[in-house]
């Protein structure tokens, strides 16, 4: 049996909620692959339930597939009996979860949902009118980001007010991630959470018996791979308008961060691309980011890549396409992708520093208690360049901050990344005072920075970014 990791603060939410009296509702969603029925099939194990998952075929047959698995589940004697609407299932639903808790689950709601419009408001009755008075633990579990949040939590739904809890699973954080690949080295691990985002699915897909190189080749850079055809299958689960969603992807892995210039690189039209822009970061693959203290400051807006296999697939295997259907990419991926790995995990690093700053500063292992973190971009007035910092922490009562450097190069950090990151003291905004200095490193430090860093300057390399956090 597999080993279930991660997810700890959300199974321990759900158990709580399990043993609360009365009706329970959660809504538990976040896009595919990322764990979700791996969260409710643990929560679920050792509980009397009924878990169904939806398919995407019409109402009547989706009615008849729910109807044989409460049956087989709850009432095998009544293999005859036969829903010919939802409100006669949710009847007998409610009935045998009257005086027993019984966890149903329905996933993939957003399937059924889509053929039938009506369900949510029958479903909104049933509980208003017969589930409340009972002991029934509801779970409605989907995939589509946009669809859970406007159709199922949204004022504007007929289940507003009646969840008890909602769960927006998300990626895993760089030390989770690392508990899918114990025999690989720290920074083995760094570019497996690079590679897949974080995405429980795609790390349980590593073997780390092999190479990780050997890994990278046979899941992306071979026809049978399985995150080969991965982004256009999520694409096409998701949007009806494949070719320009991926253009606009494509514009920001190559680049462009603003709307105007990932329109012209894309060859759509400015208003097409914000309103899709939009929808991407609903579904996690875009960020809008703001440069931190600056974020009023529209100028400093970009967009960038959210999700870690989108941003490695993109990068990589568009340019090894006619390799990789001739089977012979072997080559491209030796010569060109192997040595550009170190210079991809740049900005993957930066957002692990940044989940590290926040972690350790929350739990008061820093000079200020870091309540947010974020990057800072714009212009150095002394130097007239631009400029950024990489790691901004801050502690939004107390006004004060830290800064950091990250290093995911081949060579130890020394003077040269002090003095730059030093010179960048006074660039976040004025109400702020920096109270502290943290050089993030791959492969070490100078000696000359290990003797004279000051006691106001941290040091932190890539081993103690995982040994920190567990």
């Amino acid at each position: 049996m597999e080993k279930f990791i991660g997810r700890e603060q959300e199974l321990k939410a759900l158990n709580e909620m399990y043993h609360k009296n009365g009706f329970q509702m959660a809504v538990i969603y976040g896009r595919r692959r990322v764990g979700k029925s791996t969260l409710i099939n643990e929560f679920i194990k050792d509980k009397k339930n009924v878990f169904w998952p939806a398919i995407k075929t019409n109402r009547e047959r989706n009615l008849e597939l729910f109807t044989q698995q409460v049956i087989q589940t709850l009432a095998p004697d009544m293999q005859n009996f036969s829903a010919e609407h939802p409100e006669n299932l949710f009847a007998f639903l409610g009935s045998k979860c009257r005086n027993e808790r019984i966890v149903v689950v329905i996933d993939e709601l957003p399937y059924w949902a889509d053929k039938d419009p009506e369900i949510l408001s029958i479903m909104q009755n049933a509980i208003d009118n017969d589930w409340l008075k009972g002991k029934m633990f509801l779970i409605l579990c989907g995939s589509s980001v946009s669809f859970m949040e406007k159709e199922v939590l949204s004022e504007k739904s007929p289940l507003y007010g009646r969840r008890t809890a909602q769960f927006r699973i998300e990626p895993f954080k760089y030390w989770d991630a690392a508990k899918f690949t114990p025999n690989y080295t720290y920074e083995e691990k760094a570019i497996c959470y690079g590679v897949t985002g974080g995405i429980p699915y795609y790390l349980s897909l590593i073997d780390d018996s092999m190479s990780l190189m050997d890994n990278l080749y046979s899941l992306f850079f071979t026809k049978n791979g399985y995150l080969f055809g991965e982004v256009n299958y999520l694409l096409e689960e998701e949007f009806s308008d494949v070719a320009n969603y991926s253009a606009i992807i494509d514009a920001i892995a190559r680049g462009s961060s603003k709307p105007n210039e990932i329109a012209d690189k894309s060859h759509i039209e400015v208003t097409a691309v914000s309103h899709k822009l939009n929808t991407l970061v609903e579904t996690g693959i875009v960020e809008k980011r703001s440069a931190v203290t600056d974020e009023k400051n529209r100028k400093k807006v970009m967009y960038v890549l959210k999700d870690g296999m989108f941003r490695f697939w993109y990068k990589f295997v568009p340019n090894g396409f006619a390799l990789i259907e001739l089977g012979k990419s072997r080559p491209y991926f030796d010569k060109v992708v192997q040595p550009k790995i170190s210079e991809y995990m740049g900005d993957i690093f930066e957002d692990m520093c940044r989940d590290y700053t926040l972690l350790v500063g929350a739990e008061g292992m820093l000079k200020c208690f870091v309540t947010k973190t974020g990057k800072w971009w714009g212009t150095n007035p002394v130097l007239k360049e631009t400029t950024d910092i990489d790691v901004v922490g801050l502690d939004q009562m107390d006004k004060t901050a830290v800064i950091g450097e990250c290093k995911f190069k081949n060579e130890a950090c020394g003077k040269a990344e002090y003095d730059a990151l030093i010179g960048r003291t006074n660039l976040i905004h004025n109400e702020y005072s920096v109270v502290q200095y943290l050089i993030f490193s791959k492969s070490g430090f100078s000696d000359w920075l290990l003797q004279n860093k000051p006691d106001n300057t941290k040091l932190v390399s890539l081993e103690e970014m995982y040994q920190i956090t567990g």
